[in-house]
Parts: C-alpha cells; structure tokens; sequence
C-alpha cells in the first residue's frame, strides 16, 4: 500500500478532535479523545504499522466527494462495475438547547460514523477496521461481545465498533463483509471509551446525522462575510473551527504530527498544540467573520491556561497540561518514508517576543467587536493584562529571539519581532485609549507606552534597513532575507508606499518568490533538507499588493493562490514548488486564517479614492486585518 497524497485527504470533527479520510473512503488520522492525545488511527504515517478503517469496494471505478453544505459532513460517492453507493462520515455534534455563555457550543458525542447506502444496482464488499493504540506502540486486543459488536483495547484506551452488517473479528482487527441493493445500508459506528452504541444502528445513525447537520448549518449561517469569495471563506472558518477545543476553548495549529515539510529532511513536526501566534491569528480571523464567542473562548483558555493573567504567558500551550518534550516515534516509517515522526515539540522552549504583539492584536479587534463591552470575566481580567504584555513587550525590545520561524539556530535581533512589539503597543494605546469608562491604564502609562512605541519604531526602520541589499533583512545587521516583513506591513508597522518596502517587496520576490509562491527564507536553519515554499506568506503578497494600491494584481493572486487547494478547498502548511504537491500538517490553521483575512482584506480595499462595497458587513479595516 503506498501513501497517498497529502491532499487526497479531508477532515472531519467534532471540536474535540479531527479525522482525515483518503479519497477512496480510508480512515487514517484519528487522536482520541482530544486533538493532542494519542493516535488510533495512524496510516497517514505509516500503512503498514499504522490503524486504519478501510473501505473496500469490488469493481471500484470511479469517486467523487464533496462536503455537505455549510457542514463539515464528508460525502463520498463511489461507482462501481454493478451500481453506485454514497459514504457519509461524520462525528456526531449535536446542537444545545441553548448555548451556555462559556463552554462548548455543541455536544460532541465521542463517536465517528460512517453512513454507508446502496443509492443504484448493486454494491459489494467489506469494512476493514484495524485500530492500533498509541501510536501504534501498544498491542491491540479485540473482543466480539454477546451482540456481535467488537471491542478494542490498548494502551489504556478502549473503542467499540457496531455496524449493521455482522462484523467478524481477524485477530486484533475485524471486518465487515456486505452486499447491498439499492436503499440497503452498511453503517458503522465507532465509538471511544465504554459507552455503548444504540440497538438501532441505522435509526441512531440518521438521528446524529440530522443533528449534526442542524449544529453546523446554523454554525455557518452566522458568518458575516458576503463577499465574492463566500464559499473559500466558510470553508476555512469551518476548518478553523475543527481546530478548536470545545471543553478548554484552545485553537491547535493543525489536526497532524509528522507530516514533513522537506522531503527528504528531518522537518515533521507535531502541531497539535496551541501556539499563542496562530491562535491569535485564528481569533483575528473569526472575529472578521463575526464568530466573537470564539473569540471569547480562547480568552477564556488563557484565564484558565496562565492563572498570571499574562504575566507568564508562553509560545505555546497543551490543551492539558504542559506541551510534551519532543519525542521520536522511530517505530513508524513516516509519510513516504520520511523520518523521523515526531511528538511533542521542542519549540516550547524558545523565545519568541513577538507573541505579545500577537495576542494584543487579537485582543483589540476582540473588544472592537464587542464595543469594548466584553464579559465581566475578561474585562476585570484587562488591566493586569494590558501591564503585564506591555511589561514584556518594553523588557523585551533590546533581547534577540529565535524569531517567527523557530529556527533552531542562534537568537537574533528579528525584524519581524521588533516590528511585532511595536504593534502590540500601538494596541495597548488604542484600546487604553477607546475604553477610558474603565480606566484600563493611566494616562501616564499610556504615554510611556507611546514613548516606547516610536522609539522600536524608529530602531527597526533604522537598523533593518540594509543599503547593500536594497531591503529590509531578517534581522539587525544581516543579509538574509525573509518572508516575514510582508506581514509586518499588513499590521503598518511599514507604510506600504514607501520606496524601501516596495524595494524590499521586489527583492523578496526575486529571491524567495517561486511563481506565484514564496519560500519563508533560504538561509541554514539548523534542519535538514529544502522544505517547500510557505503557502501563507503568498497571502501576505496578496495583502501588500492591495494596501499598496493594486489591487487587480492582488486579486488575481488571491484567485490563483485558493485554486491550488485540494478538491475541497483545504490545505496544508507548505506547498513544493515543482510538483505542486501539498506539504505539512494538514489541515493548517495559518493558511486558512490567511485566506480568510485576505478575502476580507480584498472586500474592504480602497481604490480611486471610493471604498468597495461588495461586502458592508465585513468586519475589519485594510490596515488592521492581519495575515
């Protein structure tokens, strides 16, 4: 079996965790219970060693899949050599009867689903179901109960499957052999811990069906954005929102470990976990599409997350407890072959003094949102905040970091950090300064953070500059190039009409650009192999082409950057330049949040002098709405 490509896959979940399912109906990625706890399934990175559930058809001749409309409800309809079939998958999120103000938004029932129906002739084949626990580190034993389900253990972990078709047990795998006309079914559920599933498969199985579908439907209605780009819009936010914690209100980068970056190299990484940059980005985006309360409840993760009210705030959190020591998972051959799988990541430990701009970016266009009225919870939360993320920011202005790109090479006085912490004191000011009923900080304070602000600002265009490249470089007396300035001038830490940035603008693309995409840099990074070009910083160019006037250009790349998805519009980290081939964890947050806050940003661009107005419900100025 060899492993297919990274963008043959979908993602379903249900704000607890995610699953990725091939074209052709396989389950290979499913960490239960939680997005950062262990795997089950895991073919995605090793076929062999590596849990799966199969679907195996006879006379398969042909696939096509879409996702229900305004859900994230995968529907696969396969034809065969006798007839034709449609797999529903889904996991079960059911709908509250009424939203609490702080918590999940819906009932996640621990369940996968995978509704199978004959639609015309006649369908034959079989269920393959093989979980391995822990990585496939722990043995698996399976059990044929009283009632014919299966059950499974290992690793301390337990699931049992039922479907409506009898399962007979292989060792520690089972299966599930059908043959079906038209409106017969061969539904199976598969469930985690020791519940049990309902006598009634099929009957329990529309029931979920039909309440998932009313939870996400209604989830989706609530977008604000009405632009020419809706469907890309709402299908990243659903992503987004798959990436989610429902229980703890946390954000993880993205649904995989261990899908590689370089092939070959060393670079599978584990991004499961809630990184302050990304999750910041990722409340920006939801805030420009009108969901606040998510918003709301990353806040409400930090509260619980960092009891010092940002005295303490770190790079990145585990949705429990602290981010594991990165650990290899030598066992697994890893996606084509590339090793080796990692767990856990040892970025946790770095300085990285640009998250303190992050967050109070996210911040500010939270209270924006909600006319700096929040929740009691955050706002008797706010001025201890503001003190201690201004604190850091002023402690931290002089100190080199290991920068945006976590490079695991020497601290450097960055760019982008110094441009980020002059940012997050521009928004220290403005909400200070838009909420005076609550007396946030006072007015000396604010003036010292203003003091502060010009001065980063003055030191970054001064030292950044270098004359020999003709650009602003990665870092204070160096020539390498970087990605990275796009963004710091979406957030007007540059002004995008100078002549320097658009010289820098140029040199970028010269010498990081590869067509329409962008290498992050192309320095040593202290990794091994070339990874591929980094499909948010192509987001960033469509930014800086709008904020700088030009915006045919930038919608053209906009169009042609959301055209190299997969199928269903999702993406991955990187994409290579050769092939075309997506590359890393799929599906990643950072590139979904970009495309939404530049479908917002191309909704709100100026030209001529007259604001367009395709969409007067989106919620974010050009200059504000970061990448």
């Amino acid at each position: 079996m060899t492993d297919r490509p990274i963008a043959d896959y979908a993602v379903i979940g249900d704000t607890c965790t995610t699953a990725l399912i091939a074209r052709d109906g396989s389950l290979d990625w499913l960490c239960w219970p939680r997005h950062d706890g262990p795997a089950v399934f895991l073919a995605l990175l090793d076929a062999e060693r590596g849990g799966t559930c199969r679907l195996v058809l006879d006379g398969l001749s042909g696939t096509t899949r879409r996702y229900l409309p305004g859900t994230t409800i995968l529907e696969t309809t396969f034809v065969t050599a006798t007839g034709r079939a449609v797999l529903t998958d889904f996991m079960p999120l059911h709908p509250h009867e009424s939203v609490p103000d702080e918590g999940p938004d819906g009932h996640a029932q621990g369940r996968l689903v995978r509704r199978f129906a004959c639609e015309a002739g006649q369908v034959s084949g079989r269920w393959e179901l093989r979980p391995t626990f822990d990585y496939a580190r722990a043995p698996t034993e399976a059990v044929t109960q009283a009632d014919g389900r299966i059950r499974f253990r290992g690793g301390g972990e337990t699931i049992l499957a039922a479907c409506t078709v009898p399962l007979e047990r292989r060792g520690a795998a089972a299966e599930g052999a059908f043959s079906l006309r038209a409106g017969a079914r061969a539904d199976l559920v598969i469930a985690h811990g020791d519940d049990t599933v309902e006598e009634g498969v099929s009957e329990a199985v529309d029931a979920s069906l039909a309440a998932t579908r009313a939870y996400w439907e209604e989830w989706s209605g609530r977008c604000t954005y009405r632009g020419p780009y809706r469907e890309t819009v709402l299908r990243s936010a659903l992503t987004l929102k798959l990436l989610t914690h429902g229980p703890s209100g946390g954000i993880v980068a993205a649904a995989t470990a261990g899908l590689p970056e370089a092939v070959p190299g060393n670079r599978n990484y584990d991004y499961r976990y809630v990184w302050m940059r990304d999750a910041s980005f990722t409340v920006t985006a939801f805030v420009n599409l009108g969901y606040d309360r998510e918003a709301a409840e990353f806040l409400r993760f930090l509260r619980e997350a960092d009891p010092s009210r940002g005295r303490d705030l770190h790079l990145m959190y585990a949705l429990r407890g602290p981010v594991p020591a990165e650990q290899a998972l030598d066992h697994l051959r890893g996606w084509r072959g590339t090793g080796p799988v990692t767990i856990g990541n040892a970025a946790a430990e770095q300085d990285q003094y640009d998250i303190y701009g992050e967050f109070l970016v996210a911040l500010h266009g939270y209270l924006e949102a909600v006319d700096f009225d929040p929740p009691v919870k955050v706002n008797d939360h706010l001025p201890e905040a503001l003190a201690h993320l201004t604190g850091h920011i002023v402690r931290a202005r002089h100190a080199p970091d290991h920068g945006l790109w976590e490079m695991r090479t020497r601290k450097r006085q960055s760019l982008h950090t110094k441009a980020m912490l002059w940012v997050g004191l521009d928004r220290a000011v403005q909400i200070a300064r838009s909420d005076p009923k609550h007396q946030l900080a006072d007015p000396e304070t604010v003036a010292g953070w203003e003091r502060a602000a010009r001065e980063i600002r003055a030191e970054y265009h001064d030292r950044g500059w270098n004359p020999s490249r003709g650009a602003y470089t990665m870092a204070y007396d160096s020539d390498d190039l970087d990605a990275a300035v796009l963004r710091a001038v979406l957030f007007d830490a540059f002004d995008p009409h100078d002549p320097r940035v658009a010289a820098t603008l140029d040199r970028v693309g010269e010498e990081l650009g590869a067509g329409d995409l962008l290498y992050r840099y192309r320095v040593e990074d202290g990794l091994e192999g070339d990874e591929a070009t980094f499909s948010a910083c192509a987001f960033w160019r469509v930014g800086c082409l709008a904020l700088a006037g030009r915006t045919d250009a930038a919608t053209a790349l906009f169009e042609r950057l959301i055209a190299r998805g997969n199928d269903l519009g999702l993406f991955a980290e990187e994409i290579d330049a050769e092939s075309g081939e997506q590359r890393g964890n799929l599906p990643q947050g950072f590139t979904h949040m970009a495309i939404i806050n530049h479908a917002v940003r191309l909704a709100a661009t100026t030209w001529d002098g007259e604001t367009r107005t395709e969409e007067p419900d989106c919620r974010a100025e050009p200059a504000a709405a970061p990448a």
